[in-house]
């Protein structure tokens, strides 16, 4: 698409939305509009509107977001969960012990139709390095509590940081109870690095997506609210506060930029993205710095853990170059054209002055898509995916080269949608690496769902691993990644459920990694693994699996 209508089109979507924008600031905190009152007409529902949970996100060192959204129907099929066209006021409550005996803030926010009742309040004001509780009252009806932390003070030095990611949930693939093991460690943080929710129609294994494949605002708004209806992702939300970035399912598989997926889907495909996005804002835990402009959100960001860690955020989406050679895997030179980016040139900046400018003592990077090499050729050709960063090779080599250029003490990446967990060391020459040192190490987390019941093996080995060096463990399961940082290292514990197609199944730790401060390269605990489910599947069916994931056949 040429940049004459991609502008053309921003233009004119941006707009024909501004009035819904400022009421959008308003529900995320902003001074409030004179129509922002609730309107006059409204009566309190009788039944119980907090059907989607609460949820907090995007914590600093005096505060966080805290957000719901009223619905009494959450699948209805316009989108706006049942609720009457008006305007309600909801009080909000923040304390520092979970029965509220100790109320340090409060106030009252807007839930506006024209933003699907959701509501948004940045609480400021509070103390750093802090647990507090939140709740929402609409008349006689009551939230459920959330428990939310402020960051350290900056500068301070931390002893720890509790962080917890994970990614993919596809609703009709399982059940979400790796949501319910991860609330359960009470994390300080949890990160959602993409695929919160599947655009698809259709039935799965026990449950069914309402609605067909999201394409309009109010399809993308029933989506959300009935992946909030789950119990298992509340109990998620509402453990700690969140961080969140997207990948593609939050609109369309595999789509870049402004380009969707298919060329037959092309005709209005910024439409649907800003629809999308729309979405995405009104039921996340985002702050008014993310309210979007037509089909632009401001998705990037960086918060620190006082001096112990920065995690710098990224939206690999928005702003990629087109894939290469029609996508999928293959041996493509254009990978290595300096001109295409993945992050965009503009992000790709962002992150390197933040290398350049950061003290802390890890640097981590939570983004979506796999960092390191894997190359499923053994032969003299590189095949690799042209969605991941091995599709974008010249890009990949600005950013690690940045990090190594500006002595980043510890850099880790953080990444999902693969539907599989991986440990891989990172290189600058990825054909050295069997003899050169790491530069960094990057821990991929598996699906909650996406993919359904998985696989393992004992040597927690994938075939590429024979010829990629750099992939140092693999299992099939689904699960997500849970992680203790301090000063003198960061622990992952590969955390694994057996089966999603039956709620309730145990969890255990499949694999623990370390990485020691100022030490290159990941060290395998020897420990033995809980449980392993293992598999008779052949090598060339763990490589068809991986395509697949790769290419979102789910």
């Amino acid at each position: 698409m040429d940049t004459t209508r991609r502008s053309a089109l921003r233009t004119g979507l941006v707009v024909g939305s501004a009035a819904l924008v400022a009421g959008a600031a308003t529900a995320a905190g902003a001074a409030p509009r004179a129509d922002a009152r609730p309107t006059a007409a409204a009566v309190i529902p009788r039944s119980d509107p907090f059907t989607l949970g609460v949820a907090s996100g995007d914590p600093e060192s005096d505060g966080f977001v805290i957000w719901t959204r009223l619905a009494l129907d959450p699948l209805a099929a316009d989108g706006l969960g049942g609720m009457p066209s008006s305007r309600f006021q909801l009080n909000w409550q923040v304390a520092t012990d979970e029965r509220f005996a100790n109320v340090v803030k409060a106030g009252s926010v807007t839930a506006d139709p024209a933003w699907a009742h959701s509501a948004h309040v940045e609480v400021r004001g509070l103390r750093p390095a802090r647990e507090y509780w939140y709740r929402f009252r609409l008349g006689p009806h009551l939230s459920r509590s959330g428990r939310a932390l402020t960051t350290p003070a900056p500068g301070s030095s931390p002893s720890s940081l509790l962080m917890a990611f994970a990614s993919c949930s596809n609703l009709p693939a399982g059940w979400f109870t790796a949501y319910r093991h991860l609330a359960e460690e009470r994390p300080d943080l949890i990160l959602h690095l993409g695929d919160y929710q599947y655009e698809g129609g259709g039935t799965g294994i026990g449950r069914t997506h309402a609605g067909p494949e999201t394409k309009t605002l109010a399809g993308y708004r029933q989506r959300h609210a009935q992946y909030k209806t789950d119990l298992d992702l509340q109990e998620a939300h509402a453990a700690a506060p969140w961080l969140v970035v997207w990948d593609d399912h939050e609109v369309d598989n595999n789509y870049a930029d402004d380009l969707a997926d298919r060329p037959v889907e092309q005709p209005g495909f910024l439409e649907r993205r800003a629809a999308a996005y729309r979405a995405y804002y009104e039921n996340m835990p985002l702050r008014r710095r993310s309210v979007p402009a037509g089909p632009d959100l401001d998705l990037y960001r960086r918060s620190a853990w006082g001096d112990l860690a920065t995690l710098h955020m990224m939206d690999t989406r928005q702003y990629r170059s087109d894939q290469a050679c029609g996508d999928g895997y293959k041996d493509c030179p254009a990978a290595d054209d300096p001109a295409r980016s993945l992050p965009g040139l503009e992000q790709e900046k962002w992150l390197l002055d933040g290398f350049r400018d950061s003290s802390a003592r890890w640097d981590i990077l939570g983004q979506q898509v796999f960092f390191g090499r894997r190359d499923n050729d053994p032969t003299a050709a590189t095949t690799v995916s042209m969605d991941a960063w091995d599709g974008y090779r010249a890009s990949r080599q600005r950013i690690t080269q940045g990090w190594v250029d500006a002595d980043v003490r510890n850099p880790v990446v953080l990444t999902g949608d693969v539907h599989a967990h991986w440990a891989s060391d990172l290189y600058l020459d990825y054909d050295e690496a069997a003899s050169a040192k790491p530069v960094g190490s990057e821990l991929i987390t598996s699906s909650i769902t996406s993919g359904g019941n998985g696989y393992d093996e004992a040597d927690g080995a994938h075939p590429w691993a024979a010829w990629n060096p750099n992939l140092r463990f693999w299992t099939n399961l689904r699960g997500y990644v849970s992680t203790t940082i301090t000063p003198t290292e960061m622990t992952a514990r590969f955390r694994c459920v057996p089966q999603v197609t039956t709620p309730g199944a145990d969890v255990f730790t499949r694999a623990t990694f370390v990485l020691e401060d100022g030490v290159r390269g990941l060290q395998q605990e020897q420990a033995a693994p809980q449980r392993q489910l293992r598999s008779s599947r052949t090598d060339e069916q763990k490589v068809a699996d991986t395509i697949a994931a790769e290419t979102h056949a789910d």
